[in-house]
C-alpha cells in the first residue's frame, strides 16, 4: 500500500515517535511524505520514504495530486488544531479528495493507530482489489 505522511510543525515529533513505534508495519509498505516530515522520520527510523517538497512549499499539494489520481491508499496527517489557518485550505482539499476516492485519512494519532493496526490485520486489503498496483 502507498501511505502518505504529513505533519504540522508542532506534530512532527509525534509523527516520528508514531513511525518508530509502528516501523515494523510501515516498513512493509511504500511511504511518501512532505519534505521535512519525511526527512525526520527517515532519519529516526531508517524507513525508505519518497520525499516531496516541504508542506508550505507545495508538498501537501503534491500528495493531494497523487490522492486525486488514486495513487495513495492511506493518509496520516497529524495536524495541529491550533495551527495557523494558512494550512486549512490545503487540509480541506486533501480531506475532500480522500472522501471522493475512499482513501482512509487520519488527522490525529488515535485514528492513525487504528488505521495502521487495521492495515496490519488486513482490513484495508480491499484497496488492492479496487485499485490494483503494478508489481515493482
Amino acid at each position: 500500500m502507498n501511505i502518505a505522511l504529513i505533519a504540522h510543525d508542532k506534530k512532527k515529533e509525534l509523527m516520528v515517535q508514531f513511525c518508530m513505534a509502528y516501523c515494523g508495519i510501515l516498513s512493509k509498505h511504500r511511504l511518501c511524505a512532505t519534505g521535512t516530515t519525511g526527512k525526520l522520520v527517515a532519519d529516526a527510523t531508517g524507513l525508505n520514504i519518497e520525499k516531496y517538497l516541504a508542506g508550505m512549499q507545495g508538498g501537501e499539494q503534491q500528495i493531494s495530486a497523487r490522492v486525486s489520481y488514486n495513487e495513495i491508499d492511506m493518509v496520516l496527517f497529524f495536524r495541529d488544531p491550533n495551527s495557523n489557518t494558512e494550512y486549512e485550505p490545503d487540509l480541506h482539499s486533501l480531506v475532500r479528495l480522500c472522501d471522493m476516492h475512499n482513501i482512509p485519512i487520519a488527522t490525529n494519532v488515535a485514528t492513525a493507530e487504528m488505521l495502521v493496526l487495521g492495515l496490519d490485520r488486513g482490513d484495508l486489503d480491499w484497496r488492492d482489489i479496487v485499485n490494483p498496483k503494478p508489481k515493482r
